[in-house]
This record gives C-alpha cells, sequence and structure tokens, in this order.
C-alpha cells in the first residue's frame, strides 16, 4: 500500500535521527525557504541530535536555520553543543533569550553551558535572570572548576529517617514539586545529613510498613562539594552508582550527582588525556584559527627546545659521526624506538593512576614489570637492528654498539614512561599533560648519547 504524502512525512519525522543525509535535507530545505519542514524537523528530533546537526552545518546555514527556530529551540540542546559553537549559538539568538533557556534547565546542566563561556557573558547572562535562580546559579559557579558542586543539580527527592514505606510512596504521589528524574530517595537525619539511599525498586518491593532503615543502603562513600570530578567519577565506577548525594562542609545534603553527568565527565577525561599525551591544547574543530593555533604553538615551542637539547648531544660527537658516517643512519633508529616504548609506558601509566590501578603502595610492582618488559623487547629488537646494521655495514663492531644502545635506551623508556608520570602526581602537576615532554626528552638524549658514545669508546 502506497503512503500518503502526510503519512510519509510523519514516518520520516517518527525515525528522524542525525545523519548525514539529515544535514543534506536541512540545508536543501533552507535553500527552498522550507519553513514548515524546518520546524517539523526542529520540534522531532532530539536535543542531543539537534545539537550534533546545528554544529555540523555549514555556518552560512546556520544563521538562517536560528532565523526560522531561534523562538522553538529546546533549552537542552544548550548543553549539548560544543563550546565555540555554543559561543555562535548566543551570538545569534541573544543574551535574554538564552538566559531564559537556563532558567528551564537543571542547575548541573545551566552551570554546564556557563562553563564554556567568558566572564562578561556569563555575567551578562546571569543579569537577565531572576534573583533566585542567579543566585543559586552563581552559588555553583563559586565551587571550584571540575569539582562536585559544578556537577550537582539541586532538586533532589530526601525522606527523613523516621518514615515507613508507605508514607514515603504516598508523598512521592501526593507532592507536585518532584525533580523531574530520580532513581533513590536520599534518607536524612534530623540535621539533615544522608545516611543511606533507598533505590526505587526496592522501596517498591516493600511492605507499608516496613520502616525505611529496613530497606535502605549505606553510602559507600560520601561526595563532599569540593571533591574533584575525577574522584567523583571514580567512585561511581567503583561502586556502580546510579546516583549519588552530595555534601557541604557540615555534612549536610545540598545536591545530588546523577549517571548522566559521570558519563559526560568519563568522556570529558579521556579526551582530555588524549590531548594531553598529544599536547595539542584542548580546541576542538569549530574553534577558531587562532585559538587552535594558540593551543598547539606552545607545546610546540617546547618539543623544539627538547629537539635542541637531543640535537646539542649529537653536536658533542660531531667528531665521530665525521669518522664513521653509517653513526648517522643508525642513530635516528635508537631514538625512535626509546621513543615509542616510552609513550607506550606512559600511556599504559597514566591511565592506570587516572583508575587508580596504580598507587604509591604497589608502585614497584608495576616498574618491575615494565623493566621486564623493557628488558626482554630490548633484546629482541636490539638482535634485529644488529644483524640488520651488520648486513648492510658489514661492521662487527657497530653491530656491538647499537646492540648495546638499544637495550640501554629500551630500559631507559620503560623506567621514564612510569616513573616520570608517579613523580608528576606525586608534586600535583597533571602526568598526562607534562610526562610526554620528559619522555621523550630523555628517550632522545639517552638514545643519542649511548650510541654515540659507545661508538666513540669502540669504534674510533
Amino acid at each position: 500500500m502506497k503512503l500518503s504524502e502526510n503519512e510519509s512525512k510523519k514516518e520520516y519525522l517518527n525515525k528522524l535521527i542525525f545523519s548525514d543525509q539529515l544535514i543534506l535535507d536541512v540545508e536543501k530545505y533552507l535553500k527552498e525557504n522550507n519553513k514548515s519542514n524546518i520546524i517539523s524537523i526542529s520540534q522531532n528530533l532530539h536535543s542531543a541530535d539537534m545539537a550534533e546537526l546545528i554544529e555540523k552545518i555549514r555556518p552560512e546555514y546556520r544563521n538562517k536555520l536560528f532565523d526560522l527556530i531561534k523562538n522553538l529551540l529546546k533549552p537542552e540542546v544548550l548543553s549539548k553543543l560544543d563550546n565555540a559553537t555554543l559561543r555562535s549559538v548566543i551570538e545569534i539568538i541573544g543574551a535574554k533569550q538564552t538566559a531564559e533557556a537556563l532558567v528551564y534547565l537543571d542547575t548541573d546542566e545551566a552551570i554546564e553551558v556557563l562553563d564554556g563561556l567568558d566572564r562578561n557573558t556569563q555575567e551578562e547572562l546571569l543579569s537577565k535572570m531572576d534573583k533566585n535562580e542567579r543566585e543559586l546559579i552563581e552559588e555553583s559557579l563559586n565551587y571550584p572548576e571540575y569539582s562536585a558542586g559544578r556537577l550537582m543539580q539541586r532538586d533532589h527527592l530526601s525522606i527523613p529517617i523516621e518514615w515507613d514505606v508507605g508514607k514515603v510512596i504516598d508523598f512521592i504521589r501526593e507532592e507536585k514539586n518532584l525533580p523531574d528524574e530520580f532513581y533513590e530517595l536520599i534518607v536524612i537525619d534530623s540535621n539533615y545529613h544522608p545516611i543511606g539511599t533507598v533505590p526505587l525498586n526496592i522501596l517498591l518491593r516493600a511492605k507499608r510498613l516496613e520502616s525505611v532503615t529496613k530497606i535502605m543502603q549505606p553510602i559507600r562513600e560520601l561526595i563532599t562539594v569540593d571533591m574533584d570530578q575525577e574522584e567523583v567519577a571514580y567512585i561511581f565506577q567503583q561502586y556502580d552508582l546510579v546516583s549519588s548525594p552530595v555534601i557541604d562542609g557540615n555534612d549536610k545534603l545540598i545536591g545530588v550527582i546523577m549517571h548522566d553527568d559521570i558519563v559526560d565527565v568519563i568522556t570529558e577525561e579521556a579526551e582530555d588525556d588524549i590531548f594531553r599525551l598529544a599536547r595539542a591544547g584542548d580546541a576542538g574543530i569549530n574553534d577558531t584559527f587562532f585559538v587552535i593555533t594558540k593551543n598547539r604553538f606552545m607545546w610546540l615551542s617546547v618539543n623544539l627546545v627538547t629537539a635542541i637539547i637531543a640535537s646539542y648531544v649529537i653536536f658533542l660527537f660531531d667528531a665521530t659521526i665525521e669518522q664513521l658516517v653509517a653513526l648517522a643512519v643508525l642513530m635516528p633508529i635508537v631514538a625512535s624506538m626509546g621513543g615509542n616504548a616510552g609513550t607506550q609506558t606512559l600511556t599504559v601509566t597514566v591511565r592506570a593512576l587516572a583508575t587508580k590501578d596504580i598507587t604509591y603502595s604497589n608502585a614497584w610492582r608495576f616498574i618491575n614489570k615494565e623493566m621486564l618488559v623493557a628488558l626482554f623487547n630490548g633484546v629482541m629488537f636490539a638482535l634485529i637492528i644488529s644483524v640488520a646494521s651488520w648486513v648492510w655495514f658489514s661492521n662487527s663492531g657497530l653491530s656491538f654498539v647499537i646492540f648495546i644502545a638499544m637495550i640501554i635506551n629500551m630500559l631507559a623508556a620503560g623506567l621514564s614512561g612510569i616513573v616520570i608520570p608517579l613523580l608528576l602526581n606525586k608534586i600535583g602537576a597533571d602526568p598526562a599533560l607534562a610526562a610526554t615532554v620528559f619522555v621523550t626528552t630523555v628517550t632522545d638524549v639517552i638514545g643519542f648519547f649511548a650510541f654515540l658514545g659507545l661508538a666513540a669508546l669502540v669504534l674510533i
């Protein structure tokens, strides 16, 4: 049976998700000035998909899109946009409409939007909110960046310890101002201290006269408002939490963190570690040319300094290289193998620190294991390259030198790849951000020095 035009359109809208084809469809409708189709798509598309569409559509079409739908934009879309696109969207729809949209978001989502903006824009948006909303958001903004206070939402469902199951169920049915989403109820004492949680599935199975103290579950670890978000994510992963209460300095309940916020944190932390290990800054593909250049320029400058240090080591042995040109051919191999081995160990160590798989109590076990791995790989690859160099240059002395130098540098790579991030973490520095520079420098310098130094002693 052939569908009518209206039925086909309805089926299309019901199945609507973000895709490359959707971008082409929207751009086509914008060219044709087909307002009805654009509005239908914006109303039926999920907020996350709408945000992705806004990010990926060409800038010239983005302005035209907002001319048609800016009064229909769902507030949740703002919290899904990357920072660069968010700033351009605010310029299009204006501060007043943005502030009105933020009021409809949960506190944690509103904070997420404001975090991506400069201080002046934040103040402009806050000035356009009513007093109560503004004070709540300003209080959250005063918490340290990347802390639990920035993640939590103020709306939560707490119940007194004296209640029974029947009273709790009746309260939930009758209360008008419940949070939009909740999976657990927080049990509190007379001082508003959280002492346990009651999952909804357990509550619904319990008898009405049963006390909540009989069915509540203990809180494994209380999350303080100033706790780092990475530590919060670890607690959620460690205990398989769906939500967790947040307390202030007086141990009083002030908010709750939900699992969806932690998913965002885990994704954000993973992205940050990748960018830091690559020393590419944190600029996204939608950031401007100048922002991207600024983020990368600093680390390229640091890399230039480390390259000069490695080059100076080579300069110290210039006379040795002049007498045996084969050294110039082989020395990049020693440094490159050490650099790659060091980066492998570094990546594993940074990840282990983030997941708390490695601590200072078990660090020696990891160091010993990495040194054994480095020794084995060093011997294996030293054999391969020494045989290759003998075939290439017919010089047994050169083969011996590169054999020993390769083992030395692989051991140095394994040791530096685990010890450097541990030391940086110990002094409070971010190992993902700074360790790569040090590890690369160590492997380059030791690789060149071991190879050229041994060559000067043995061959010249």
